[in-house]
């Protein structure tokens, strides 16, 4: 998967939180929904809903994700599109004609920043 789908990923996540309030055995629903809803935005091969019931170890139906995506998609009145950390610092990089050597360092830094 691509690298802004991770930041897209996590920020639907917290947004998603923000707002509604889950269960904890119903968080990794919640993370596997978001996954799949950032992928459908950013990848151009999206993961079948199957491969996230077999991700999850069949802890879910095929109609729970497709509720809890539902759920997400209704709480953030369906937007999806949102400037991550990823797309400023690669605006940001690029502007500034970095070096190879500073690219990495910036990524690195803002990758620990999703924990």
């Amino acid at each position: 998967l691509l690298e802004e789908t991770l930041f897209l990923t996590v920020n639907i996540i917290d947004r998603f939180l923000a707002r509604e309030n889950v269960v904890r055995k119903k968080l990794q629903l919640a993370g596997v929904t978001a996954m799949l809803l950032a992928c459908k935005y950013e990848e151009v091969s999206v993961p079948v809903v199957e491969d996230l019931i077999l991700i999850c170890d069949r802890a879910y139906t095929r109609a729970d994700i497709l509720e809890m995506e539902r759920r997400i998609v209704n709480t953030l009145n369906f937007n999806m599109s949102v400037p991550t950390p990823y797309c400023f610092m690669r605006r940001f990089l690029k502007a500034a004609q970095s070096e190879k050597k500073l690219e990495l360092l910036s990524f690195f830094m803002i990758e620990l920043s999703l924990v």
